[in-house]
């Protein structure tokens, strides 16, 4: 049979099988180990029954995976539901900036989701929204204390292996329980002290919404590696960029210092906004200092 790993724990492995939409709980046969393959979260399997009763089985062969990431150790991603709550704490753009990037760079399409809106004002609301306008990524806006925009996010992970990341505090877990209703997720309050939340996710586990809907919460991050990516290849990771792509005066322009640059002409023209570019630069420039380290 063939299913998909949602769970990993302790050696056993949790397949969700797509024939009996039910969950049986596996072993990984040795030749993994032989062949140093690692079972993970998202992983489609084959499986073989041992007790039906019991819901026990082994996994026999790990099928093609389509991508996988690190952190959170998962594969298969369809999409990845970034959550920033509009205030409390206030968003950090360079840090949502740095997950956008890594998922480019991955090919993961990535969903913006601003929670919390319903302790502010439609005049902060519109002016988050503006920043990410223009990037071709769907921005939504959400309250899980008053179940609101749950049912628009809902329909964007329809059919979908979701991972859903984001900082600490921001309303993940109660947007999760909001989703679906087989797991509880735990939440945690914010720590008034420090304005940020206390880490309350300790696990990688992929949750059923319905037959093919499923998201994985991603533990609360607070900084992001961006791993593999040379400096000239950012600029193909801000998808705003790519109308002003080969209309600069010099072939290969970084947009940071040349004359005659478009994507500066259109920063310019209000095309492209200035949190975005201003969090270009900085990753562009990590990114040199980098590459600078590796080189000397």
């Amino acid at each position: 049979m063939q299913g998909r790993i949602i769970k990993g724990i302790a050696g056993f492995y949790y397949v969700y099988s797509v024939v009996e939409f039910a969950v049986y709980e596996c072993k990984a046969k040795g030749i993994f180990r032989k062949e140093k393959q690692k079972p993970l979260v998202g992983d489609m399997v084959e499986f073989e029954v041992l007790d039906r009763k019991d819901m026990e089985g082994n996994i026999t062969r790990l099928l093609p995976r389509k991508n996988e990431l690190e952190r959170p150790a998962v594969a298969n991603i369809d999409q990845a539901l970034v959550v920033f709550a509009v205030t409390r704490p206030s968003p950090h753009f360079y840090l949502l900036d740095r997950f956008l990037v890594s998922m480019e760079a991955k090919g993961i399409p990535a969903v913006l989701c601003f929670n919390k809106t319903d302790i502010v004002t439609e005049e902060e609301i519109r002016k988050l929204g503006e920043i990410y306008q223009n990037t071709g990524y769907p921005v939504l806006f959400t309250s899980a204390g008053e179940d609101k925009g749950i049912e628009k996010l809902r329909q964007v992970l329809k059919g979908k292996v979701t991972t859903v990341a984001g900082p600490s505090g921001v309303g993940k877990s109660s947007l999760v329980n909001r989703l679906q209703t087989e797991v509880r997720m735990e939440t945690g309050s914010i720590s008034r002290k420090i304005d940020r939340g206390k880490h309350t996710t300790r696990h990688s586990e992929l949750i059923p919404l319905d037959e093919d809907s499923f998201i994985v919460d991603t533990p609360g991050f607070s900084s992001l590696y961006v791993n593999g990516l040379e400096k000239e290849e950012l600029k193909f990771c801000f998808p705003e960029f790519a109308p002003f792509e080969g209309q600069c005066r010099f072939q290969g322009c970084s947009h940071i210092s040349e004359p005659g640059c478009a994507v500066k002409e259109a920063l310019e023209e209000g095309k492209i906004h200035p949190v975005r570019y201003e969090n270009y630069k900085e990753l562009y420039k990590e990114l040199e200092e980098k590459e600078k380290r590796r080189y000397s």
